[in-house]
């Protein structure tokens, strides 16, 4: 019997790589994704959409409202920082994109869902390259947070296991994520990156995620499969 895995599944290109990875692993993947006032809250969607296409135990979207705090383009009404270059894009600054604590807030309630369902083992898509410099998404973090996560639940405490906390494509470009989730049969058509899109769905092909994205698949040598607003991307 495969060995359940957490996945933090936003519905973007990062986690639907990762989700298929846990897969190819051998994992039997419990996707978890997180309704937390974003603005572009159209990437549930694409999470649902993932993870039916690739098959999960069990998809938990759960409710958590960072709003309350604001403090991030995500969740207040700060504008999204467009650019016309993904060379205008700062790895070295951290952007108002960064949601304060997202990480640290998603993953314990992977923790949390871990411990339930009797796992070892954490999925994330965090990247420390081609990414938008957030503090939360560093090998040291990710690092800290597993060495964190040993000393906080029952079975780390009793050493029935020893918790793992898989960041797979960390040091990987955008290029490489690709072509890796291309490797193993990802519809990148059904996942939803931009941090503004409209409406309809469409993104915007100007913030940083659509930029570094747009990026990716030019480096790749194939063509992004989603629609996008902007004429140009």
């Amino acid at each position: 019997m495969a060995q359940p895995a957490i996945v933090l599944l936003s519905g973007g290109l990062d986690s639907t790589t990762v989700l298929a990875i846990a897969k190819d692993q051998g994992f039997e993947p419990y996707a978890l994704s997180f309704s937390y006032g974003q603005r572009h809250s159209v990437e549930l969607e694409a999470a649902k959409r993932v993870a039916k296409s690739l098959g999960v135990a069990r998809h938990v979207i759960t409710d958590i409202d960072l709003r309350v705090f604001g403090g991030s383009a995500l969740t207040s009404d700060i504008a999204v920082p467009k650019h016309d270059s993904v060379d205008e894009v700062d790895a070295d600054s951290v952007p108002v994109t960064y949601v304060p604590a997202r990480n640290t807030i998603f993953l314990s309630f992977a923790l949390a869902y871990a411990e339930v369902v009797g796992s070892t083992d954490i999925f994330t898509g965090v990247t420390a390259v081609d990414y938008s410099g957030y503090p939360d998404c560093r090998p040291e973090y990710m690092a800290a947070y597993e060495n964190m996560a040993n000393l906080a639940t029952r079975a780390g405490v009793e050493g029935e296991a020893r918790l793992r906390l898989h960041s797979p494509l960390i040091e990987m470009s955008k290029a490489d994520i690709i072509r890796e989730g291309l490797r193993l049969g990802v519809d990148y058509s059904i996942t939803s990156s931009c941090y503004d899109p409209d409406d309809q769905g469409r993104a915007c092909g100007r913030c940083d995620t659509c930029l570094l994205r747009l990026k990716g698949f030019a480096e790749a040598g194939v063509s992004d499969p989603v629609a996008y607003r902007n004429a140009n991307a």
